[in-house]
């Protein structure tokens, strides 16, 4: 083996070191960007509009439209929880798994915001 093809191998090395790096750190710096809930929650509003929030994110409390929803589906990939208040408080909790729809009981209050178990 000689000297100039031992120059190469360090130089490839090296690359490839530093392209696992670089793509390490890109990986992570993507990380602190939020999670999302890939897919849509889709809920009709006690006025019969349907609406679709595309991907929200997994933190939080998201609100449903003022006039509540009594059908939801979670076509996310992550677990629902529906709450009748507007601030994801209270009892009387509704949980929906992944790929799953429920429908208020005739008679029962809207539900009006929802979290996401992560």
């Amino acid at each position: 083996m000689s000297v100039t093809a031992t120059v190469p191998r360090r130089r490839r090395r090296l690359g490839i070191a530093a392209g696992a790096s670089l793509l390490a750190l890109a990986v992570s710096g993507c990380s602190g960007l939020g999670r999302t809930a890939v897919g849509p929650v889709t809920y009709t509003t006690g006025r019969e509009a349907v609406l679709q929030v595309n991907s929200p994110s997994v933190r939080g409390c998201h609100r449903i439209a003022p006039a509540g929803a009594h059908e939801v589906e979670n076509g996310t990939l992550v677990d629902v929880i529906l709450y009748r208040t507007r601030d994801c408080t209270g009892g009387r909790t509704t949980y929906v798994p992944t790929r799953f729809s429920d429908v208020t009981a005739p008679g029962s209050r809207p539900w009006r915001s929802y979290s996401f178990v992560h």
